[in-house]
């Protein structure tokens, strides 16, 4: 890969790895896994710290991730075409498969032509105004096989898609083992809930929760916020908040949708034994912060949900809440989640 000094050799010609090499070897792998081209890669590992990035390099970083995002633009229009074939409902499958049958035989000769593609589109949505929409047939066709995950969980992934009408959504959905059993049995003692800003505690099912005799809690509490930076910037600049996080109830639910120096308190309070919460579900929005949260949230040991990356928000984390509540109530015995965690 020309990333690696020159080559030290045995008797038998066989390479010699200094441990230099093999740090080296590991730190190659580990930003080729994150996405990085070779090239970028080793003028990174030139670099005397993070901070000594050149202009060009980071020039070349932004060229490569716009890249990037025209790629993902283009699949996620072919998804879109193939969404709108395969997630028809058994009431539109007669139009479907007419629609099929012409696409087969169109022949596209000149830009003019292309109009007859749209037709054909027409077409297939002339069956959607007669009848409601069949969102769990949709699902059928295109989830993932998700037979090894428990029925409650499939439940949860379903409700997340159709929260954000994201189907890839699903490969960044993490829980751990004990997620589902811990928030149930917390819910069924009635435990305390906290969500991170009014948005999400306004988006939980306050009918249930008060059937489960579960209270909820804001932690920042003030109604004016409602965007995520303005979430960040209340929790840096008012102790209050981080002094209500840290006498939450233990066995409780937390639920951060907005900022994510909330979760990362939140794994701050846990790492110290301050604070021992049955789930946290961590869902903030951010591009940098974020996702480092959500990495820490996930090694520091308690059960939690969340989704890998920048993609989060308050509506996703209340609706992963509001299904595990839904469930619980609607199969209070079931134990499904034991046999798959």
């Amino acid at each position: 890969m020309g990333l690696l000094p020159p080559a030290q050799r045995s008797i038998g010609n066989y390479r010699l790895y200094t441990p230099q090499n093999v740090q080296q070897l590991q730190r190659i792998v580990a930003l080729k896994q994150q996405g990085f081209q070779l090239s970028h890669i080793q003028q990174i590992l030139e670099s005397d710290s993070a901070i000594d990035l050149s202009p060009s390099l980071v020039a070349q970083l932004q060229q490569q991730y716009q890249s990037v995002i025209q790629q993902l633009a283009r699949l996620r229009h072919t998804a879109s075409a193939l969404e709108g074939i395969l997630g028809r409902d058994s009431n539109c499958q007669i139009v479907r498969a007419e629609a099929i049958a012409q696409l087969k035989l169109l022949e596209v000769e000149s830009q003019a032509r292309l109009g007859e593609i749209e037709g054909l589109w027409h077409h297939l949505d002339g069956a959607v105004d007669s009848h409601p929409e069949a969102f769990q047939e949709s699902l059928q066709h295109l989830l993932p096989d998700l037979s090894a995950r428990s029925e409650i969980e499939v439940d949860l992934l379903s409700q997340l898609v159709l929260a954000c009408g994201d189907v890839s959504l699903v490969n960044f959905v993490r829980l751990s083992g004990e997620a589902i059993g811990s928030a149930r049995a917390a819910l069924k003692s009635g435990c305390r809930i906290m969500c991170d800003v009014p948005a999400v505690t306004a988006t939980l099912d306050r009918t249930r929760l008060a059937h489960l005799d579960c209270q909820i809690e804001t932690l920042i509490d003030d109604p004016h916020i409602t965007g995520v930076a303005e979430a960040e910037q209340a929790f840096w600049q008012d102790k209050e908040w981080l002094n209500r996080l840290h006498h939450i109830p233990d066995r409780s639910i937390l639920i951060i949708g907005y900022a994510p120096s909330v979760l990362m308190a939140v794994c701050n309070a846990i790492e110290q034994g301050q604070i021992q919460p049955a789930l946290v579900i961590g869902m903030p929005i951010g591009f940098s912060h974020a996702p480092a949260a959500k990495r820490r949230l996930m090694a520091v040991g308690m059960p939690y949900i969340t989704i890998q990356g920048s993609i989060g928000g308050g509506l996703l984390a209340a609706v992963a809440a509001n299904a595990l509540i839904a469930s619980l109530l609607e199969k209070p015995d079931c134990h499904c989640h034991l046999k798959s965690s």
